[in-house]
């Protein structure tokens, strides 16, 4: 028998689309049920498996970025402002994703009862150590200086607008972490503010923020190796958000009532202090005087970004920012236009992308 007879015997295809195929006779419940289901037939969430084979197609390697010229601007370019505002988003992005990986390891895998979310969380793990590599090797080349390099390697110790952004997502995130099974409508409220605080808060806001840092210096002609790998996990990021808001639908469809005035509030209360968290360190990134960004510029980026992930969550704005960074939406060129508008040559495998670049931001 050949292997595509062998396929249609077994009822799929070699594609991995879904093909129709007997109820299983067990009743399976939603998906912060507790267990663990192993069955992806019938795919319950089909939705989560195609953001998994989306994301096998967007494959990148921190050897493809050419960091040369940033070396250049790093030595020759930058003045100290720019130079101190380089370090400490570094700094920041050293531990940044570590805490996002841990989070995936320790409660969302553990909590979210779909195998086919559950492929799509072991592909994000890959994705978030490759941006450890990426942000290891940004460490490693700008900032020469073992003192200061090792006081961004400890950065939730050494540096206090730092350590204040890691204790709030510690905060928010660490009532989870001793919980093996949901049980409780006030337990699953948690994991919801868990996914609001890593959606929302981390990728949505603290490293928007960065990205912005990022593309304002790119937008002056400055670092675009850097500004080429933040593509590409602005990329990942993107993609990453738009699962752990596709989770916290299908929580809210399967169990409305958990989204009441409380969780709303709780919610709301969260996002602001988020916004004063990473306000925080833009004071203290800024903090030497950068020409062309200033602090009270960047408190409207971050009041805007905060509006659009509460509507996301389909809640009203609390700020009416609107976005002051033109340079925001003049990046589109390069691998970024490739991304929203056609297949992407400058990765190892392109694939077509949906996500309007001025709803994220």
């Amino acid at each position: 028998m050949a292997l595509t007879d062998r396929a249609d015997a077994f009822d799929f295809d070699l594609t991995g689309d879904e093909q129709p195929a007997p109820a299983l006779p067990q009743e399976r419940g939603d998906l912060l049920d507790p267990g663990f289901d192993l069955t992806l037939r019938p795919m319950r969430y089909p939705v989560f498996y195609e953001m998994f084979r989306d994301a096998i197609k967007n494959t990148w390697t921190v050897e493809e970025i050419d960091f040369s010229d940033d070396l250049n601007d790093l030595a020759r370019k930058l003045d100290p402002a720019e130079t101190h505002m380089i370090h400490r988003l570094v700094a920041f992005f050293a531990t940044g994703d570590t805490i996002v990986a841990n989070n995936l390891v320790l409660n969302l895998y553990k909590h979210i009862n779909a195998p086919e979310a559950r492929l799509y969380l072991g592909r994000q793990l890959f994705e978030e150590s490759l941006h450890v590599q990426f942000y290891l090797t940004l460490l490693d080349n700008y900032i020469p200086d073992h003192d200061e390099r090792a006081e961004a390697f400890t950065a939730i110790e050494s540096i206090p607008s730092i350590r204040q952004k890691a204790d709030f997502c510690f905060k928010w995130m660490n009532s989870i972490d001793q919980l093996d099974i949901i049980e409780t409508p006030e337990q699953r409220k948690d994991f919801l503010l868990n996914m609001v605080c890593f959606a929302a808060c981390i990728e949505g806001l603290f490293f928007f923020a960065a990205f912005a840092y990022v593309y304002f210096l790119r937008s002056k002609g400055y670092l675009n190796g850097l500004a080429a790998g933040t593509n590409w996990v602005f990329r990942d990021e993107s993609c990453h958000m738009n699962f752990a808001f596709e989770v916290i639908d299908t929580v809210r469809a399967e169990d409305p009532a958990l989204f009441d005035d409380d969780l709303k509030i709780r919610i709301v209360t969260m996002i602001e202090e988020a916004v004063e968290c990473e306000m925080q360190f833009a004071e203290d990134l800024l903090g030497m005087g950068v020409p062309g960004m200033s602090v009270a510029d960047t408190r409207e980026y971050l009041q805007f970004c905060a509006d659009q992930r509460l509507v996301r969550l389909g809640l009203d704005k609390r700020y009416g920012s609107k976005n002051p960074f033109d340079f925001m939406e003049l990046q589109d060129v390069q691998e970024l236009t490739n991304f929203f508008e056609r297949t992407v040559s400058s990765y190892q495998i392109g694939v077509d992308g949906d996500v309007a670049f001025d709803e994220d931001f």
